[in-house]
């Protein structure tokens, strides 16, 4: 049966014409996660978790709930922040070897920055061994909010991790001497690699490789294996964008949302020559978490390729149709639990699984229906 769907986005109407699919079927893999923020794949079927109070734990390929693994260090709770994104090294079969980013807490101070540290799990699971953080956000702020802390891994090899703007310190998402509403990238030993935009540039911090970002809490790569993100507006204009090397999204000069309860920010233009433009937003906002491509056919050749969002306020899983790198249409997924999502991936077997965010937070696997 062919659908005609007619959906509005960034202002047009754009006609999609698709085969009608049944919605996958969410199955609990495991649950009594508290407030769970970022899942991993391990190669013996099991998935590495974190909770936002400050855990890691194992979970089972049956769901269970291992302990939480021992070792972690001092984490910022509370607010947004705490243990946020974990990403399982590629080469994990080998080096046991995973990431993960924390609200980090300033020694004897009230401050705080986004952290990114590279552990070894024991062969029990039972503890981190090796523990070392190899980025951490300058400056440290006093504030509860936009830690980004989406993890992504490249295909050469080097880590991308997105910061926020910390809320308070928008103004420094145009400044290249603070890490404050970047996008980063560095190598896994904590170096800068040599080709980063801004290596050699007086007054510039070398790890960034984009700016101009509010708070980005999706990356993923696409199949391409170009880097997207998405990341919080304001009241309105959550955006995908595409970072390219040294370029500036315009945060907060440029946006398409306003202030809360209502005003413009800044000069309250949408566009400014010399900034990029989202490749799509969302008024009013969703409040995006989590961000996947799938590149498996395990549901069907209309779903390959698409690009998955996880919606925070209002509870959805939105499936993003995709037409020469544009947005033609959108679709909702997982509306009827209204659970806040958090994250989504696409696990090994090329399924997707997705986090709930909430104290009886929960890991979903969708099968195909």
């Amino acid at each position: 049966m062919v659908r005609f769907r007619i959906a509005l986005l960034s202002g047009l109407a754009i006609a999609a014409v698709g085969v009608a699919m049944a919605a996958p079927r969410p199955e609990v893999v495991a649950s009594g996660l508290e407030n769970p923020w970022g899942v991993g794949f391990l190669p013996d079927g099991r998935f590495l978790v974190t909770e936002k109070s400050g855990r890691i734990r194992v979970v089972g390929a049956d769901g269970k709930l291992g302990a939480p693994v021992a070792g972690l260090p001092a984490i910022a709770t509370g607010g947004q922040g705490g243990l946020l994104d974990v990403l399982v090294d590629s080469a994990f079969a080998r080096n046991r070897t995973f990431y993960f980013c924390f609200s980090e807490p300033e020694a004897g101070g009230s401050a705080n920055s986004t952290a990114l540290a590279r552990a070894q799990l024991s062969a029990d699971g039972s503890r981190l061994e090796g523990l070392k953080v190899i980025f951490s956000q300058r400056p440290k702020v006093a504030s509860r909010h936009h830690f980004g802390c989406r993890i992504v891994e490249a295909k050469d090899g080097s880590l991308f991790l997105t910061l926020g703007d910390r809320f308070s310190r928008k103004e420094d998402a145009q400044k290249l001497d603070n890490h404050l509403g970047k996008l980063v990238r560095i190598a896994k030993d904590g170096s800068v690699p040599a080709d980063n935009p801004f290596v050699g540039r007086a007054g510039a911090l070398p790890e960034i490789w984009s700016y101009g970002h509010r708070n980005g809490q999706g990356a993923a790569l696409a199949p391409d294996g170009k880097l997207w993100m998405h990341e919080h507006g304001p009241q309105g204009g959550d955006e995908i964008n595409i970072p390219e090397a040294g370029r500036n999204h315009g945060w907060p000069v440029i946006t398409y949302g306003e202030n809360y309860g209502g005003g413009r920010i800044g000069d309250g233009i949408t566009r400014k020559d010399g900034l990029e433009q989202p490749l799509h937003y969302w008024v009013p906002s969703i409040a995006p978490s989590g961000m996947a491509f799938l590149t498996s056919d395990r549901y069907g050749t209309g779903w390959k390729g698409n690009l998955f969002v996880g919606s925070l306020k209002f509870g959805y899983l939105d499936r993003i149709e995709l037409m020469d790198g544009k947005v033609v249409a959108e679709h909702k997924l997982l509306e009827d639990g209204r659970a806040r999502i958090r994250d989504v991936k696409q696990g090994p077997d090329g399924l997707l699984y997705v986090l709930t965010d909430e104290s009886d937070g929960k890991l979903l696997r969708l099968r195909p229906n």
